[in-house]
């Protein structure tokens, strides 16, 4: 299928007609008719079945569509980093990316401390998912980012701002206090424990899916979440146990919850992220000398 071909399979999948198509993409109606019998020529099969004007797709389009959307959602990506490199940074204006874990209390610290040093500058923030941060510094929207855990991504540099271990977030109605060991829960403990288990796909959900397979222990989550601030505020609530980074931690309500080290240690590191091709501004830099103070702080 040629490029003109996509955008008019496209236009009529996504209204239903071809007068709708015709509109959306500003062209005539028999244009776009022309169009998709040339590209049902050149394929040897039927898009569309047509009966009373109207356009039913068929089972070859509806397999096609998916590929399709994808590929327009690339095509999204590519016009909003041409509109970035042609627009670029602006001197007084910085963009920083970072996860909800951190978003709480080390990156307001940092905010804090850069506004000292940097009045006039407008700070951005986004708080996302990991993947996300990692498509946004690839696209060219931000600065910096900051993530816990690796980033495998050949064209961003990742530094290294702090250790983190995982904490174990205990309710003080799930246990009696005679089980809650200040130097730590092992995983095991936590076998017979409803659980708040993170996102299998999170990174750090799957380092606990890994430790937890390595020690041949199962865990029973009731409630899974996709950020750990989530899962913190669901211990919290009393709904389980729930495993976070330090950082998360940090800002647990200790009069609902214990906050123990989890055994064996799984140790984390919050990272700054940038382009690999594109050495960080002045602004950025400063941004992640401040963000590795605020960790110190928020981490003791």
């Amino acid at each position: 299928m040629r490029l003109r071909h996509i955008e008019v399979f496209n236009a009529v999948m996504q209204t239903g007609s071809v007068s709708a198509a015709a509109r959306l993409i500003n062209v005539t109606q028999p244009a776009v008719s022309r169009t998709l019998q040339h590209a049902e020529l050149q394929l040897g099969f039927a898009l569309f079945q047509r009966a009373r004007g109207r356009l039913t797709p068929t089972n070859e389009a509806l397999a096609l569509f998916p590929h399709i959307e994808r590929l327009f959602e690339q095509l999204d990506e590519v016009q909003r980093l041409a509109v970035n490199l042609r627009h670029g940074q602006a001197a007084d204006r910085l963009t920083v990316l970072t996860v909800f874990a951190l978003s709480r209390d080390a990156l307001p610290r940092a905010v804090a401390g850069f506004r000292e040093k940097y009045p006039q500058v407008q700070v951005h923030v986004q708080a996302l998912h990991t993947p996300q941060v990692v498509s946004a510094l690839l696209l060219q929207e931000a600065d910096v980012g900051f993530v816990i855990s690796s980033v495998r991504q050949a064209a961003l540099e990742h530094e290294t701002l702090a250790e983190v271990d995982m904490q174990c977030i205990l309710p003080k109605s799930l246990l009696p206090p005679s089980r809650v060991r200040a130097a730590g829960m092992e995983l095991k403990d936590l076998a017979d424990l409803p659980v708040v288990a993170l996102d299998g796909k999170d990174p750090l959900g799957i380092r606990i899916n890994q430790a937890c397979r390595e020690h041949g222990v199962g865990l029973s989550p009731v409630v899974t979440v996709q950020t750990y601030h989530a899962a913190l505020s669901m211990a919290e609530y009393g709904l389980g146990a729930a495993i976070v980074d330090g950082c998360t931690a940090a800002a647990a309500d200790l009069s609902k919850v214990h906050v123990v080290p989890l055994l064996p240690h799984i140790t984390v590191g919050v990272n700054a992220l940038h382009l690999a091709q594109r050495p960080g501004s002045v602004l950025a830099r400063a941004m992640t000398q401040e963000m590795r103070k605020a960790l110190r702080d928020t981490l003791g």
